[in-house]
């Protein structure tokens, strides 16, 4: 592309092996970001449904780590060292997410790019956002049921729950607007994150691409929609099912959680995924198209 560095090619003094291993440039991230976007449209309704319940677990599991890294941690650290150690727990989700394959919806707003370029359909972005977001909710909400099946949640003298219970609390204490911009906020970071493996050559680099953008996010305290699928149901299914030693152990009871509830859930996921739409389709998508794709369809 003209004016563009040029791509991964042998330079001087170069084998093609090391030119093989160069990082793509933002131009050719464009590019790539595109073709993933009409590969993900392309994709069958049931392996679509498939990798987005994956999805939905591995992020779930990255909440699960997250939350069990910060137990117990309140006025024994800083705020934002928990909230770093948290985050950086939190970024097992999106690896597993990226290294292992799966289809996540807050990363799927990339597909705003091929979009964009005319080589998909509105229909076809519509039909991958609904399937992946129903399939990464029903990950999001097996996990659950599976974290407090086992217990896990007791861990720790019960500061496990206590955890999630605050965590969940906080959320659905945000009022619509607030959810909103920290949804955009959010999926600003997550599809950074996204964007950023496109220049990776190798698994360490899409690992380390990962991490700082997600570390963040969850520091700030920045909202994401599928990971909410699971912090507020869990906590929802511990306020229903956890026994009176648990409450003990924690110094609490049920009433003092009463809006984890459905309606504190979707009062929640509503706001943030439109927020989330927002931060990756315009914030990330529409500004790397309008500089490195618009014209070139």
């Amino acid at each position: 592309m003209p004016g563009e560095p040029p791509g991964p090619g042998p330079h001087h003094g170069q084998t093609a092996t090391e030119a093989r291993l160069d990082a793509l440039m933002p131009a050719e991230m464009a590019a790539k970001a595109a073709e993933v976007g009409v590969r993900k449209a392309a994709l069958g309704v049931a392996p679509m449904f498939v990798l987005a319940v994956l999805a939905g677990a591995f992020i779930a599991l990255g909440a699960a780590f997250a939350t069990t890294a910060a137990a117990g941690a309140a006025g024994m650290l800083p705020y934002g060292i928990i909230r770093l150690v948290a985050g950086l727990a939190f970024s097992l989700g999106l690896i597993l997410v990226i290294i292992g394959g799966a289809e996540l919806f807050t990363g799927n707003n990339l597909l705003a790019m091929a979009w964009a370029s005319r080589r998909i359909t509105t229909g076809a972005v519509m039909r991958n956002w609904a399937i992946v977001y129903a399939g990464n909710l029903v990950g999001a909400l097996g996990t659950a049921v599976l974290v407090v099946a086992a217990g896990q949640y007791q861990f720790g003298g019960g500061s496990v729950g206590a955890a999630a219970l605050s965590t969940a609390a906080a959320k659905v204490g945000y009022d619509p607007l607030q959810a909103f911009v920290l949804g955009i906020l959010c999926n600003g970071l997550v599809c950074l994150a996204v964007w950023l493996t496109y220049s990776a050559r190798t698994t360490t680099d899409r690992i380390l691409a990962i991490v700082p953008p997600i570390a963040a996010f969850v520091a700030m305290g920045f909202e994401h929609s599928v990971a909410n699928m699971y912090f507020i149901p869990v906590a929802m299914l511990i306020r229903a099912v956890a026994p009176g030693s648990f409450w003990a152990a924690i110094d609490h009871v049920p009433a003092d959680y009463a809006a984890i509830d459905l309606a504190g859930f979707v009062g929640n996921l509503v706001p943030v995924t439109l927020g989330n739409i927002v931060g990756g389709t315009i914030l990330v998508g529409a500004v790397y198209w309008l500089v490195y794709l618009r014209g070139k369809h």
